[in-house]
This record gives structure tokens, sequence and C-alpha cells, in this order.
């Protein structure tokens, strides 16, 4: 019995260690990647976070109000439960073993329980580690600070210490409960192929719902707001308040309006943890044998094999491919809702003024257009270009490029125009259409036509600059995280900095039909420098790069052959 349970602990132990690790696919990484040195950037990243939320206070050497300590202890709440709560999305797909570790694990004498304990702990410490680095700086400071509503002193501060760490856990378990009890419920009582297909929506969904509740959740902090009659069903539905009351109840700052908030977060956890424990246990041993009984994907019979073409054969061959990719891998849609979600809370954030004064629903038809409408449109445009371009440079199933590495005889400019032609069909085109469909409802303008006009401009300028020097496939070639470019900094300021400045000087070039049509032309001339400039930089490069390396510690300095030409002479 003693050597069964050493045994089953050893397994336990190898196991989690090796989930913890594959938070990160490494199968989509070069070989020459450091996985570490990934979670490291993306530690610092969090911390970033934490210490953008606390350097400010030691410059105010003023004294804080009650009401502005209870605004930083709900953002501190709110920041870290949408931090778990994407972290968990992210993590999806690594919720359930998938067939490669059943394949392995089945014929080993490894308990199913042994496998779910393993799985379930590491993606606890994983999100444990996230919580850790997201208040790494804020966890230390403001608790000091929050220590003046309960007496102070050591003890006070003691107790807000603990009271602040304890609220922090607690917050990201219920965001951690809640997913896996969406994911377990989803896969319990759905076919795989099925839930398969509708992870997608749901990871979507959630990505979409966790930032739009950050940017648009109302700020309740006040004692008046909290005792209003009118607040208690917002405040109800919104949980980032529940464990703002259960910080006072903890840190013995509790005020009776803290109540009812505090007791809806202890039942929230308690229910949450039994759906998500009890839904992700029985569907974990339910899924087990579906993983390897059933295929991921059912082929579908067609009447027609007929393709749309997207211009030559190479190109649409590269824009189906891509197509076929995103549609199909679970990880590409999930990394690009992450990209379109952040991107939505910033569209959110820049045009909630308007959107509170219900100036997109209200109003006369042919009024002017809010510039925050027009600022967001570029944003969006640049944003759905970049997450594409981003997303795609990750590989889906690795090993299977040698088939494009066995049939590259083309010139890279060709395979340019194709990866091109891709971004201009998924990104752009879906974009543009989108907000024309919104903006020709709402403002149906002129102006709001040459607006559109030169967003397309917009997008095939940004979709030239992020293909320069590319000599690469999309889905098909090996990621190197780990490398930091100096000139990120400067491209991320400009691309937050130039829309809103340039919206402005558009706004006004639009009531001028002469000094439009100078714009107009002006882009043009860009747009075809930039494409002119994107194939130059790939005419000298002789083929397609498909696995990447970092550069070497120690350069050559080709002293041989120097040495043969000085002989020569």
């Amino acid at each position: 019995m003693r050597e069964h349970y050493t045994s089953e602990k050893k397994q336990f132990l190898v196991l989690y260690r090796s989930f913890l690790f594959r938070v990160v696919d490494l199968e989509l990484m070069s070989a020459d990647a450091d996985p570490i040195r990934l979670l490291g950037q993306l530690a610092a990243l969090l911390a970033g976070v934490s210490y953008l939320f606390t350097f400010w206070v030691v410059f105010t050497p003023a004294r804080f109000s009650k009401e502005f300590l209870w605004t930083m202890e709900h953002l501190l709440t709110e920041t870290t439960m949408v931090v778990v709560g994407l972290f968990s999305v992210l993590n999806w797909d690594s919720n359930f073993p998938n067939k490669h570790d059943v394949l392995i694990l089945a014929p080993l004498p490894v308990r199913t329980s042994t496998l779910f304990r393993a799985k379930l702990s590491s993606l606890i410490t994983a999100l444990a580690l996230s919580v850790l680095a997201v208040n790494i700086f804020s966890g230390l400071l403001w608790p000091f600070l929050f220590s003046s509503t309960n007496g102070g002193g050591f003890a006070g501060v003691a107790r807000s210490l603990a009271a602040y760490w304890i609220t922090m856990l607690l917050a990201g378990l219920f965001m951690l409960c809640c997913v896996l009890g969406v994911h377990g419920v989803a896969a319990l009582f759905l076919a795989r192929q099925v839930f398969l297909r509708l992870s997608a929506l749901l990871q979507t969904a959630a990505f979409f719902l966790f930032f739009g509740a950050f940017v648009l959740e109302p700020s309740l902090e006040t004692r008046a707001a909290l005792a209003g009659t009118e607040n208690q069903r917002l405040l109800a539905a919104l949980p980032s308040y529940w464990f703002l009351g259960l910080f006072q109840q903890l840190n013995g700052s509790m005020i009776p309006e803290f109540v009812p908030l505090a007791r809806r977060a202890w039942q929230a956890i308690a229910i949450a943890i039994s759906i998500g424990a009890v839904s992700a246990l029985i569907a974990y041993f339910r899924t087990m044998p579906k993983i390897v009984e059933e295929p991921d994907i059912v082929p579908q019979h067609r009447r027609s094999q007929q393709t749309i073409p997207f211009g030559s054969s190479l190109q649409t061959c590269v824009t189906l491919f891509s197509v076929h990719t995103l549609l199909r891998s679970p990880q590409h849609r999930g990394l690009l809702s992450f990209y379109l979600g952040t991107g939505f809370a910033i569209l959110l954030a820049y045009i909630k003024t308007p959107l509170e004064h219900g100036i997109l629903l209200h109003g006369s038809r042919g009024d002017a257009v809010d510039i925050a409408f027009l600022t967001a449109s570029t944003w969006m445009i640049c944003l759905a270009i970049i997450g594409v371009r981003i997303v795609s440079s990750m590989p889906h199933t690795l090993r299977a490029n040698w088939i494009f590495r066995t049939t590259s005889t083309r010139r890279v400019a060709e395979y340019l125009s194709g990866v091109r032609r891709s971004l201009l069909v998924i990104a752009l085109a879906p974009a543009w259409l989108l907000l024309s469909a919104l903006f020709l409802i709402r403002w149906p303008t002129l102006q709001v036509v040459g607006h559109l006009v030169v967003l397309g401009f917009v997008g095939m300028i940004v979709i030239e600059m992020s293909l320069f020097g590319s000599q690469k496939l999309p889905f098909t070639c090996s990621y190197l995280p780990g490398q930091s470019r100096a000139n990120v900094l400067f491209w991320s300021c400009l691309f937050v900095l130039l829309p809103p400045a340039a919206v402005r000087v558009e706004q006004r070039m639009l009531t001028s039909p002469s000094v439009y049509a100078g714009m107009i032309v002006l882009l043009a001339v860009i747009a075809v420098w930039a494409r002119r400039r994107t194939s130059t930089s790939v005419e000298e490069i002789e083929e397609m790069i498909f696995e990447e390396e970092y550069p070497p510690d120690i350069l050559s300095l080709r002293l041989e052959a120097a040495d043969a030409a000085y002989r020569r002479e």
C-alpha cells in the first residue's frame, strides 16, 4: 500500500511539472526557443501593470480619502479578476488532455484521477503565479494605506496584508472556477465535434465580455452610490464589487453598505467552486474516451469543390490555407480573440463618453460624426491587421511544414504577394465592411464615404509596413519568443498617438473637396511607395524561412577569406 502511494505521488509530481511547463505550447516554438524567457517576459509585463498602480503613490504626500481608497481597492481587485479570467480562457485547451496526452498516458499504469489532479494543480499554480505577478508591487504598498481604515498600527497593517492577498486569491479562484464551469458544462452536454466548434465562440465571447466589463463597469465606490436603491441590481450583477465588500469584511473596515456584497461574494465562491469542480471532474472522465474514439474534425460532404479565386493560383492557395487554418485552429482563434479583445477594450475606453451621451443611437441621422468614432475606426483597422499578422506568425502543426519546404520553388516575392492577399481578405476586408455598414447606417453622408476611402488606404499602408522584410508563410514557421527590439516602444507610441492627431486633420480636410483630393493622392502615393519598398526588401532573398534561430553569440570575422585574398594579391 505504501509503495503504491509512493508510486502514485511520483506520477503526480512528474505530470504536474510537465503540465505546468506546458502552459506555453512548446510545439509552436522554434527548437532554439526559450519558453522560460517568454514566461519571464509575461511575468514582467504583469509586474509592470502592478508598478503603474504603485509608483506614483511614493510622490504623493497627501492623505487619501476613504472613498478614494475604496476606488483603488476596487480597481486592483477588478484588474486581478480580468487578468486571471483572460489567462483561464487562454488556457482553455489545456484544461483537458489532448489526444497526444491520452495516446501516451493511456497504456501506462496512470490513474485518470492522478492525471486530473496534476492537470488541475498545474492550472491553479499557473494562475496563482499570475495573481502574484500582477500584485507584486501593489500588494506590498497599498495594504499599508488600506490599513488606515481599520485602525492602523502594526496589527492593522498585518491584517490588511492578509486581507488583500486572500481577497485577490479568492477573486482569482472565482474567475478560474467560472471558466472551468462553463468549459465543463459545455463538454458534458455537447457532442465532442459540436463542443470543439462552440469552444471558439465561447472563448471569443469570454474575451470580449471580460474586456468590455472592465472598461464599461460604472464607478460606484462612493457611499451614496453603494447605498442608492437604483444601483442595487447593478451591484448584485458585478462580481468585482462583491469582492470589494469581502475585502472590507476581512480588513475589519466593514460598513452596512458592504454587508450584502460580502455575503454575495462568499455565496458566489461556494457556487463557483462546486459547479466548476464537479462539472470539470465529470466531464474529464467522460471526455477521456471521446478524445481517442471521435475525430476532432468531421469531414463535410460538399456537392461542389469549387473555390473562390483570390488572384493567381499561389495567392489563392496561400489565402485559403490561412483562412482554413484560422477557422480550424483553436489556439490561433483564441490568440486572435485576445488581440481583438484588447483592441475592443481600447476602443470602448475611447468612445465611452460618446456612448454614455447616446451619440451613436440618438440624434438625427445626418449630424456630424463624433471624432472619437473616427479615431476608433482607424484603430480598429490597424488592430485587426496587426492581430492577424501576429497570430499568423505562430505555426499550426509545425511538423507538417515539410510540405511547404519541399514545394517552395518560387521566388520569395511571389509568396509575399500571397501573404499580402491573405491579409487583405482576412483582416482588412472584414473590418472595413463592418465599419462601412455601421457608419453608413448611422451617418449616410459624403464625409463618411470619404473617411471610409481613407481607412482603405490606411489599411493597405499598415499591411505593407507589417510585411517589410518578411520571408515567411503564415502558420508554417516556428515561433521564436523572447526577442526584444528597441523600436517596438517607438512604433507602439506612434500607433497610440498618431491616429487621434491624424483624424483631427482629416476631419478638417473632409469639408474641403480640393484638400480632400490632395490627401487621397498623398495616401495613394504612400501606399504605392510602401508596397514597392516591401517588394524590394525581398528581391535578393533566395528562399523562405521556416525555422527561426537566435543570432550567434560569436560572429565570424571571415579571417579565412581575408587571408586567401591577401595571398592572391
